[in-house]
C-alpha cells in the first residue's frame, strides 16, 4: 500500500511541471497572439501607439472604448471580480464583464463592415475574431450611428483620451461618410452646364444666346393644358369725316386745301426772267 502512494505521487511529482510549463507556454501564445491582433484592430481604428495593445487590461479597455462603451466598466468587472469571489457573487461580475466584451465586439463590427452575426465567434472563440478583424482588409468606418446605449450615464463612453478616437456621432443626412455626393454633381446623370445660360429649360421655351458652333434652339411649343393667349383684336377703323387725332408732340397738320370748282380755269404760268 505505501509503495502504491509512493508509486502514485511520484508519477504525479513528474508530471506536474510539464503540465504547468505547457500551460504557461499557452497562456504566453494565447497573451502574444492576442495583442498582436489587437494591434493590428488599433490601427485601422486610428489609435496612436502601438504599446497600448501590449499593456493587459489597459488594451481591453480601449477595445471597450472602441466599442462605445465605457473603458472603466472593465476595472468594475475585475474588481467585483477579484473582491467579491470569497462571496460567492464574483462570477456575477465574471459573467457580465464577458456580456459587455460581446457587446463592444458587436459595435466594432459594425464599423469593419461586419454583420451582426459575427459576435457569435467572438463569444465562443474570440481569439479568431481578433485574427480575422485585425487582419482582413476591411476597413475602419466611424460614421456609424451612435449606439443604443451612448445616452446611459453608466454604460455610454464619455472618456476623452489622447490618441484614442472618440465614440461615434450621429450623422447627418447626405454627409460624406457614405459617398453621398451633393445633389446636382457630376456623376447622377446630370450634364455639366444643364439648365444654365445658352442651354433652355425644356418646355419651358428658354432661350438664351447662341453659343458659337451650336444652333439656336427654336421656341418651345405651349404646354399642354395650358391655351395660348389670343391676339389683340386690331383697332376699328375711323368714320369718314371724323376728325384724326394729333400726332404724339402736339404739333397740329395744316389744313387740307379746299378743292376747286370744276369750271375754273387754271391760273396762267408766271413769265420766265431772261
Amino acid at each position: 500500500m505505501y509503495n502504491d502512494d509512493y508509486y502514485y505521487y511520484s508519477v504525479l511529482a513528474g508530471i506536474l511541471p510539464v503540465i504547468i510549463l505547457f500551460s504557461l507556454i499557452l497562456a504566453v501564445a494565447g497573451y502574444v497572439l492576442t495583442s498582436y491582433f489587437m494591434m493590428k484592430l488599433f490601427d485601422k481604428a486610428g489609435v496612436q501607439g502601438r504599446w497600448r495593445a501590449w499593456v493587459p487590461v489597459y488594451n481591453m479597455m480601449i477595445f471597450f472604448k472602441l466599442g462605445d462603451l465605457s473603458p472603466w466598466l472593465v476595472l468594475y468587472g475585475l474588481g467585483g471580480t477579484l473582491l467579491l469571489s470569497w462571496i460567492g457573487i464574483g462570477g456575477l461580475f465574471s459573467l457580465a464583464l464577458a456580456v459587455l466584451a460581446a457587446m463592444a465586439a458587436y459595435r466594432i463590427g459594425l464599423k469593419l463592415q461586419k454583420e451582426g452575426a459575427w459576435v457569435v465567434l467572438y463569444i465562443f472563440l474570440s481569439i479568431v475574431w481578433l485574427g480575422i478583424v485585425g487582419l482582413d482588409r476591411s476597413r475602419w468606418n466611424p460614421a456609424v450611428a451612435p449606439a443604443p446605449w451612448a445616452g446611459n450615464a453608466f454604460l455610454g463612453d464619455r472618456t476623452v483620451w489622447d490618441g484614442v478616437p472618440t465614440p461615434s456621432a450621429a450623422a447627418p443626412q447626405g454627409y460624406g461618410g457614405y459617398g453621398q455626393q451633393p445633389f446636382g454633381s457630376p456623376g447622377y446623370g446630370q450634364q455639366p452646364g444643364y439648365g444654365q445660360q445658352g442651354y433652355g429649360q425644356p418646355g419651358y421655351g428658354q432661350q438664351g444666346p447662341a453659343q458659337p458652333g451650336y444652333p439656336q434652339q427654336p421656341a418651345q411649343p405651349a404646354q399642354p393644358g395650358y391655351p395660348a393667349q389670343p391676339p389683340s383684336p386690331p383697332a376699328p377703323p375711323s368714320p369718314p369725316g371724323a376728325p384724326v387725332p394729333p400726332p404724339p408732340g402736339g404739333a397740329v397738320p395744316p389744313p387740307p386745301p379746299a378743292p376747286r370748282p370744276a369750271d375754273e380755269p387754271d391760273a396762267p404760268d408766271a413769265p420766265r426772267q431772261p
